[in-house]
């Protein structure tokens, strides 16, 4: 858990700071009209062509990027060539955003004691962080966390892994890359509604963002919690077979946020805080009725999920990078007031909330040590014992 707010007020001088994050979208883009053409043209006799329609425009998505041209996307080459697609894709997309996101940080990679690599829409071993270490110059004791199966929750869960870290270590500054493209998860043969819905919505992206442990401008991170709602794991999942992921969604999905808006007003009352009554809100833009329904359970204004919105609409649902990019257009707009206090909120399979309270904080960068004497995070010498004096 993350420090209480009296422990703040009573003059703690270290805040675990969520820094302004990078995020980067491919250069091929598929607009909403496009694909309920294509979803016209290539299921033209579904029994249930038009709900599916009627879904994927109510989604408010209005275009989305993907890593390919769209006639490259429609084709399934198997899932061996899939995936050999999917890391050539990170190895060339990873380092601008994870340069500029340390930028953003005022840091340097032998600044970085951990990275956090999110993704559930392609498989490496060793995970991407082995390559970065060893080609962008990261330390070689720079911690590993690969997330790969929490979905779109894991953007919300490497924030909050990163404030336990920076906690339990305050000299440390973790680096979080989410990684996702969705449309290398597409599938061809699968015609139910949630399938041809999710072909409408997800889109892929790159985002990275450092938490420090000391200084910072930014999200200063107080209280985090996880929340699973019971006997739902089958809502939001993946049926991993020859051709690859599929991505399975129940009907029940989007009701969600009853069970889940008492869990945030759960983790901000024992903080003290309303969740009503913040004054900035992150939160996962699965699709417009999550928004809409956690507006009403919260009884905030529509208004307050403007950057989860706008993450939705320009580039669709995708997946782990949302809360990074929403986080990105609240320090586009300007920030917050010094103290200004808000609540971020991933939410996916399981059914699984990662939910993070902070306040916006302009606190100053400290310089970092230089690079000879920088000490690693965690590391304590060997116990040697004493020597005993010889007789």
């Amino acid at each position: 858990m993350g420090r209480s707010s009296r422990e703040r007020d009573e003059g703690a001088s270290v805040v675990v700071t969520l820094c302004k994050p990078a995020v980067s979208v491919p250069e091929h883009v598929i607009t909403m009209e496009e694909t309920l053409d294509l979803a016209r043209s290539h299921h033209e006799g579904h029994p249930q062509l038009a709900l599916a329609l009627r879904l994927i425009g109510n989604t408010g998505v209005t275009r989305r990027h993907i890593v390919q041209p769209i006639e490259e996307t429609l084709k399934h080459p198997g899932f061996e060539e899939r995936n050999i697609r999917y890391e050539a894709e990170a190895k060339a997309r990873v380092p601008a955003v994870v340069r500029e996101a340390l930028d953003n940080a005022a840091l340097r990679p032998a600044d970085i004691d951990m990275i956090i690599y999110v993704s559930c829409t392609g498989f490496m071993m060793p995970s991407l962080t082995a390559w970065m270490i060893n080609t962008m110059g990261f330390p070689s004791h720079t911690r590993q966390v690969p997330i790969a199966q929490l979905g779109c929750a894991a953007g919300g869960a490497a924030i909050n892994r990163a404030h336990d870290f920076c906690t339990a270590y305050p000299d440390a500054n973790v680096l979080i890359v989410a990684c996702e493209f969705c449309s290398l998860c597409y599938q061809p043969t699968d015609l139910g509604v949630g399938s041809l819905l999710s072909n409408g919505l997800f889109g892929d992206a790159v985002a990275a963002a450092v938490v420090r442990g000391r200084g910072g401008n930014g999200i200063g991170l107080e209280r985090n919690s996880s929340h699973l709602v019971p006997d739902t794991e089958d809502w939001i999942a993946y049926s991993v077979r020859a051709t690859g992921f599929h991505f399975l969604l129940d009907k029940r999905v989007p009701g969600t946020m009853e069970p889940l808006a008492p869990a945030l007003r759960e983790v901000a009352g024992a903080h003290g805080w309303d969740a009503g009554a913040l004054d900035f809100y992150i939160i996962h833009a699965g699709g417009p009725r999550i928004l809409d329904d956690l507006s009403r359970f919260l009884e905030v204004p529509p208004e307050a999920f403007r950057f989860s919105r706008a993450t939705l609409t320009e580039y669709g649902n995708i997946a782990s990078a949302v809360v990074l990019d929403a986080v990105r257009r609240l320090f586009e707009e300007g920030g917050q007031a010094e103290g200004a206090r808000g609540i971020l909120a991933g939410f996916g399979p399981g059914i699984t909330a990662e939910m993070c309270l902070g306040r916006w904080t302009n606190a100053p960068v400290s310089p970092e040590p230089s690079l000879g004497t920088r000490r690693i995070v965690g590391y304590s010498p060997p116990f040697r014992p004493a020597r005993t004096p010889a007789a």
